[in-house]
């Protein structure tokens, strides 16, 4: 595999990445801030989502572009996050409006995805003052290009099953160069490791011993329910992914760039888009224009997308359990 300067989302030009994260209360914030509105989709796998705005981005709609994009922990009281960050944006004029009238602010699109991390042992008696704009407010003062991986952002309080999980980030280069990157917080029921060992699903899809060179060991792959995701059936449990590219992709084209994309989920975790998930990829495009792709293009695009967030899945988990 190809892979792009730093193994990062931030590779694909245009974009940058802000983290934040409350110790006592064992939550955090990831904040995506192209530089320009991007392009952008959704895809929604997982049982039990929590999202914000993604209707608005259904090919159907007005709206196909989006300002920022914000995971957080917290489940619902995460939401707040995109609060914070379309009031910033919007105070600096930065937003979609149908009209240019005086004393009528714009409406800065900001997607928003959460993982539940409320019973990961945190302080979580915030009463009516739950950290998320907060948390928000530091990341937009932090970002820039370098992503955190592991206890970071939005994945700092995650689990992956029975075992830590966190936020990760990969990135690779197609044949005519262009860039595809990924970052997961990965909060997963589904477990990163094959049964019994240390040893990543995602391994065959590992560049350069990123997240440990640990190959898989020669005994036949157990069937069935992984026991290691029993701690994790009483938990709400799920993988957020930010997918992007500086292909010119029209909407319709990163929709299924997204869809594709899920497959590395599948490739990462077992199982995945589980009753008790809230899986969600949002898919952006950086190109200043979005003519759209030639099919063998968007294939091979969707094909590196997988293996991508594969990597940053299994990248996030290793950096937690390495920290």
């Amino acid at each position: 595999m190809r892979t792009a300067a730093s193994g990062s989302l931030t590779d694909v030009p245009g974009l940058k990445v802000g983290c934040a994260a409350d110790e006592e209360a064992r939550t955090g914030v990831t904040v995506i801030l192209p530089d320009r509105p991007a392009r952008a989709a959704c895809d929604v796998r997982g049982g039990g989502p929590g999202t914000r705005e993604t209707d608005a981005l259904a090919l159907s709609t007005l709206v196909d572009r989006i300002d920022a994009l914000t995971l957080a922990g917290g489940s619902v009281y995460g939401l707040a996050a995109a609060d914070q960050v379309a009031a910033a944006l919007g105070a600096k004029g930065r937003g979609f409006g149908l009209s240019k009238a005086e004393g009528v602010p714009v409406s800065p699109i900001v997607p928003a995805a959460i993982l539940y991390d409320l019973a990961n042992g945190g302080d979580k008696a915030w009463g009516t003052d739950p950290p998320y704009r907060r948390l928000a407010a530091q990341a937009l003062a932090d970002i820039g290009t370098i992503v955190p991986e592991g206890r970071a952002g939005a994945g700092f309080g995650a689990l992956a099953g029975a075992h830590p999980g966190g936020q990760g980030t990969a990135s690779a280069r197609s044949a005519n160069g262009h860039v595809v990157g990924a970052l997961a917080a990965v909060n997963s029921f589904g477990s990163p490791y094959l049964p019994g060992t240390n040893a990543f699903w995602a391994a065959p899809y590992e560049v350069e011993a990123e997240f440990g060179g640990r190959a898989w060991p020669e005994l036949p792959i157990a069937e069935g329910f992984p026991p290691d995701t029993k701690a994790a059936a009483v938990r709400q449990a799920t993988t957020l992914v930010v997918l992007a590219t500086d292909a010119p992709l029209s909407a319709p084209d990163l929709k299924r760039l997204a869809i594709m994309a899920q497959d590395g989920l599948a490739r990462a975790l077992r199982p995945a888009h589980g009753p008790t998930d809230g899986d969600v990829i949002f898919a952006l495009s950086t190109a200043e224009k979005g003519e759209g792709a030639n099919l063998a293009l968007l294939t091979e695009l969707g094909s590196l997308a997988g293996d991508v967030v594969a990597r940053a899945i299994a990248r996030g988990v290793y950096h937690a359990e390495m920290s």
